[in-house]
């Protein structure tokens, strides 16, 4: 009863720390309403095809963007209606690469801004859905595995089981289809340290060494609980911080421009 317990428990810790990656990152939809109107404005689109905002709207309006981190002059784009709605697309831009885009209504001959502040949409390329979904799984696997071993290390003594799970897990999604996915979406297998600054590559570099100590302590005998527990609380702060925060970021010269 009390390992199902303490699993159930790991389970929706976990799934909450889904929920919340999913909904945090900087590459979720922005969500909003203005004038009577619901949008949702896109931060994150597929290399090779334009991205394409549609709003259900009485007004007629435009786009206006640039590429983002340049002095290049915004471009407007007029949006056509199809029946009730209102449709822009941006145009398409190579892996990484990202545009700055905010949304106009034309309200009675008034220009509104759809929103306050400039979005950013980042391009990438197309990952094979089974290694995405692979290593989504892996890497979730692994938190919920982290979370039932400082669970145990808390109500238990059987830690060593889950600590291996744990750390092959972590390495499998996050050392192994981690890099395959940023390779198929960026062109790069690293970009953390010492090569870069991308925040998921950092932080996931930084977990696997707090799980070192207890994976090292499993294999040699000498595992503790407070390693165990530490390493937890690293890999629970890690899953924290938002998915993609300072990910992969195209700089733009003349060549590139979209």
């Amino acid at each position: 009863m009390r390992k199902a317990l303490l699993w159930a428990l790991a389970v929706i810790i976990t799934v909450l720390l889904a929920i919340y990656q999913r909904i945090t990152g900087p590459t979720y939809p922005i969500k909003g309403e203005k004038q009577g109107i619901s949008y949702k404005l896109l931060r994150s689109h597929t290399t090779g095809e334009d991205a394409c905002l549609r709003i259900k709207s009485p007004y007629n309006g435009w786009l206006e963007y640039r590429r983002h981190k340049t002095s290049d002059p915004w471009t407007k784009i007029p949006m056509k209606r199809e029946g009730e709605e209102i449709i822009g697309c941006l145009p398409s831009q190579p892996p990484a690469g990202k545009l700055d885009y905010m949304v106009f209504l034309d309200v009675n001959g008034k220009r509104i801004a759809l929103h306050e502040n400039p979005v950013v949409i980042r391009f990438k390329g197309k990952v094979p859905a089974w290694i995405l979904i692979l290593h989504i799984i892996a890497i979730f696997m692994a938190m919920a595995f982290a979370t039932r071993a400082g669970l145990e290390a808390i109500f238990g003594n059987n830690l060593k089981p889950y600590v291996l799970w744990t750390f092959y897990l972590f390495l499998l999604g996050a050392f192994v289809l981690g890099p395959a996915v940023q390779k198929y979406a960026f062109g790069v297998f690293w970009s953390g340290f010492p090569f870069g600054i991308d925040l998921t590559d950092n932080k996931v570099l930084l977990a696997l060494i707090f799980w070192l100590f207890p994976y090292i302590g499993a294999i040699k005998g000498r595992l503790s609980k407070r390693s165990v527990i530490i390493a937890w609380v690293a890999m629970f702060i890690v899953f924290l911080i938002p998915h993609s925060l300072l990910g992969s970021e195209l700089k733009y010269t003349n060549s590139t421009k979209g």
